[in-house]
């Protein structure tokens, strides 16, 4: 029996699939890393003294991203990362993170630093509104 392509239906359209899908493995064994984001924003006198700017203390103002990853036990050599618009994908011989992120972000221009004495993964990204 073959299915005449004309009545094939799919069941979803690609644009339905969100990003970085095909990263996601459930049966992968790898543990989460602990991790926190944090947003910055860049403020001056006239913002602190005079709130001339506009802006407040929400993440709709912030232009900075930064994830902050706990690896212990992790050498810089053995971290994966991959940055894209919406998504962060790290990986590790022991720890595993995919974390779809809340806003876009400027990928090409992320910034990641290891701070071997705390066991620290610090990446930053620039927020595109």
């Amino acid at each position: 029996f073959q299915v005449q392509p004309e009545k094939m239906k799919t069941i979803w359209n690609t644009e339905e699939v969100p990003e970085g899908s095909e990263f996601d493995d459930t049966w992968d064994p790898r543990e989460e890393p602990e991790y926190e984001i944090l947003f910055k924003q860049c403020v001056g006198t006239e913002d602190v003294f005079f709130g001339m700017s506009g802006k407040n203390r929400s993440t709709a103002c912030c232009e900075d991203m930064v994830i902050k990853i706990k690896l212990p036990e992790t050498k810089y050599s053995d971290i994966t990362l991959d940055i894209q618009d919406k998504l962060l994908d790290l990986r590790t011989p022991q720890k595993k993170l995919l974390l779809h992120l809340c806003y876009r972000v400027d990928s090409k221009n992320a910034k990641a630093r290891f701070l071997s004495e705390e066991e620290t993964l610090e990446v930053t990204l620039r927020v595109s509104r």
